[in-house]
């Protein structure tokens, strides 16, 4: 598990990423930029790991914005290659659903 966080860490701090059109649109729409996050990405907290996702491998970090909000970004690399990374989405945790530190889901 941690060889796929550090692959992720390592595509995205060199720029080895691209974004999906939904990881564009809630980036935009909650008014933050990818830069950040991307240069952060090796000190960002590692939430969920989803080794087995049909889509490819995805890793669920959190990280602080620019202000200081807590974000959480789905990066993930595609089924049967080896790069590049891929932000699949970004948003803001709901306090209901997540701890007050968003490191972890409430239980139902």
């Amino acid at each position: 598990m941690q060889d796929l966080v550090e692959r992720i860490q390592r595509l995205v701090a060199t720029g080895d990423y691209l974004m999906t059109e939904h990881g564009i649109a809630r980036l935009t729409g909650a008014g933050v930029l990818i830069e950040r996050f991307a240069e952060r990405i090796e000190a960002a907290f590692v939430v969920e790991l989803y080794p087995d996702y049909h889509k490819g491998p995805c890793v669920l970090f959190l990280d602080d914005d620019e202000f200081g909000r807590p974000m959480h970004l789905l990066w993930g690399i595609p089924a049967g290659v080896e790069r590049p990374a891929y932000l699949i989405t970004a948003y803001r945790p709901d306090p209901q659903l997540w701890t007050p530190d968003f490191k972890a889901r409430r239980q139902a």
